[in-house]
């Protein structure tokens, strides 16, 4: 079964190979297949995160014919590496309070249309004993949280409150001893990677043409100004294009590359300073409680519970590389373990199962510190900025006010293309958010483990009827295909054949198959088959070399924090996977 989800286009013209690679600048004569959307689009939507996912959403709601492409799979970038917070950005109150107000006001209608993958996190910030005049800090502190308290009605967030060291150590006796008092407050936790997912589903039944794995290559500009997209598929590597009035630039620190391709120096108008961040994956929950912590530099970082897992986040640091590859290094992972071990001693006992890394697309700033830096966000139109007309970028922003800058997005393009229609997305639920769904009902005479019809119901809220009837049968309805996360053989087959699932580290992000404590030593291999199984693979290589694919991913973001047995484990099984494809790479 196919959708527009994982078609190269459905609404296709072929064209002779050579001319389309002539004008792709590409004249070896190589075999490639190639196709063109026949009928112009009117907006083009660069970049699958969180901005571009909404905005696609927010346009094909309007009315406007929209394509939407993104080179990795939904939120494979910024938004999947963020801390998965809808949260109000208490830190920015001291020098960004309008930061603040937004993020609180658009968390209320994340709340309000994703009910299903929102999830309440209690914080803790302690005040310890060993601090400089640790009762006026406590009473400094819940000053600051008394200020933040008045935006807690637009998240449905609750009050703070100041606990003594007896009422603090009574509610996580897994903080250190040296605990003088703490304040409490709460933010709202979420899936990253199912809130793309969602956005990209919804947008494509209102009438967007969505395409994973298609990444731009160059634009097509006449006459200075942007007419359209070349694009080549990144698994089977079929190139073609497509037009639009409006190509909207939403990629992230990818930003200056992508405005780059235009060859009009359109990157200066969105000059940014990436912000680079790493997170610690540890391998179970610690606590129910989220707790706050200050490194040496007296930055605020944190270890809170995300799903079946506990997360320390998050650096803030200038970053000059690629994009493409940002590495986690040993300094870092020492630098947030020393700063939760000093509150939070517990922590050390638990096992860092994997790190990831990813880039704030900030606004650039000269003679800042990176925590200084505003995490607001700045619309780029390039036609008003110095061209080239029918280019518009949005640079900087942050997670919890996605919505309400995709709306503000998609106001500018509507504006643009003539089109009238007000934003809906405050108000209609994403796929999925619908209504609650009542686990125990949906488990009744059935042979669904519990835990696992509650991940599902998380993941897919109101459509879980449709990705249990994906499973290969009905006596299989119940086969759990992932033990640590609780994904269900269903999901994986829902994935390939509603979701544009194409690779194993798709279904991970889709469904967090294979991230759990084991990393996919007793999943991804079954995994992998279903996926052949599907047709998920086509174009792609075997369900062997899918598998290498998967422990190569997976190795590149263990490595870092591996050590002693874990090591030698993980070794043993990234050369299990590289043994696994040695038939398919030798003749």
């Amino acid at each position: 079964m196919t959708t527009s989800l994982d078609l190269f286009c459905e609404q296709s013209a072929e064209k002779p190979v050579a001319s389309l690679r002539e004008q792709n600048g590409e004249t070896d004569g190589t075999e490639v297949a190639a196709c063109l959307f026949r009928e112009p689009f009117d907006a083009i939507v660069i970049g699958g995160g969180c901005n571009g996912t909404g905005t696609a959403r927010d346009l094909a709601l309007r009315g406007v014919r929209v394509l939407l492409v993104e080179k990795s799979t939904w939120g494979a970038g910024t938004t999947g590496a963020s801390s998965g917070m809808i949260h109000g950005g208490l830190r920015y109150l001291e020098y960004d309070r309008e930061v603040t107000r937004k993020s609180c006001l658009d968390s209320g209608y994340i709340q309000k249309i994703a009910s299903h993958l929102l999830f309440r996190i209690p914080f803790i910030m302690p005040v310890l004993r060993t601090d400089p005049h640790p009762d006026r800090t406590l009473a400094l502190v819940e000053t600051f949280f008394e200020a933040y308290d008045k935006f807690q009605p637009l998240k449905n967030g609750k009050p703070h409150t100041r606990l003594s060291r007896d009422e603090v150590l009574a509610l996580e006796p897994g903080l250190t001893a040296d605990v003088y008092g703490a304040v409490t407050m709460d933010e709202w936790g979420i899936d990253p990677f199912r809130l793309c997912v969602a956005n990209a589903i919804s947008a494509m039944e209102s009438g967007a043409v969505v395409r994973n794995h298609t990444e731009v290559t160059g634009f097509i500009v006449e006459a200075g100004r942007v007419v359209g997209v070349r694009l080549e598929d990144t698994i089977d590597h079929r190139i073609g294009e497509a037009r639009a009035r409006v190509v909207v630039n939403t990629t992230g620190p990818w930003g200056m590359r992508t405005a780059a391709l235009a060859r009009t120096g359109a990157e200066r108008a969105v000059r940014m300073r990436p912000g680079k961040g790493i997170h610690l994956v540890l391998d179970r929950r610690l606590s129910d409680y989220a707790v706050l912590a200050t490194t040496l530099d007296a930055r605020a970082v944190f270890v809170m519970p995300h799903e079946n897992s506990s997360t320390i986040g998050t650096t803030d640091d200038d970053f000059f590389g690629s994009p493409d590859r940002i590495d986690v290094l040993e300094d870092e992972v020492e630098y947030l373990l020393e700063a939760v071990g000093r509150v939070f001693p517990s922590a050390s006992g638990a096992r860092i199962t994997y790190a990831f890394a990813g880039l704030r697309p900030t606004i650039f700033e000269f003679r800042k510190i990176e925590d200084k830096l505003t995490r607001d966000h700045r619309i780029v139109d390039h036609e008003v900025a110095g061209g080239p007309a029918g280019l518009v970028s949005m640079i900087g922003g942050k997670l919890a006010a996605y919505r309400l800058m995709s709306e503000e997005l998609a106001d500018l393009v509507a504006e643009k293309i003539g089109v009238a229609a007000p934003c809906r997305t405050a108000e209609l639920p994403l796929p999925g958010g619908e209504r609650e769904i009542d686990v125990d009902a949906l488990v009744a005479g059935r042979t669904i483990p519990l835990a696992a019809a509650g991940r599902a119901v998380y993941r897919h809220g109101t459509r879980v009827a449709d990705v249990l009837g994906a499973a290969a049968s009905e006596s299989r309805v119940g086969i759990v295909a992932c033990a640590c996360e609780g994904v269900l053989e269903a999901e994986v087959r829902y994935g390939c054949r509603k979701e544009g699932v194409r690779t194993l580290p798709d279904l991970a992000r889709h469904t967090r198959l294979g991230l759990g404590a084991c990393q996919g030593a007793r999943c991804a291999a079954r995994a992998a088959d279903v996926l052949e199984e599907e047709g998920a693979l086509v174009g792609a290589p075997s369900s062997s070399a899918a598998l290498r694919e998967f422990f190569v991913w997976r190795w590149r973001e263990m490595s870092a924090v591996l050590a002693g047995a874990q090591l030698a484990e993980a070794e043993l099984w990234r050369w299990i996977g590289a043994a696994s494809t040695r038939g398919d790479n030798e003749s």
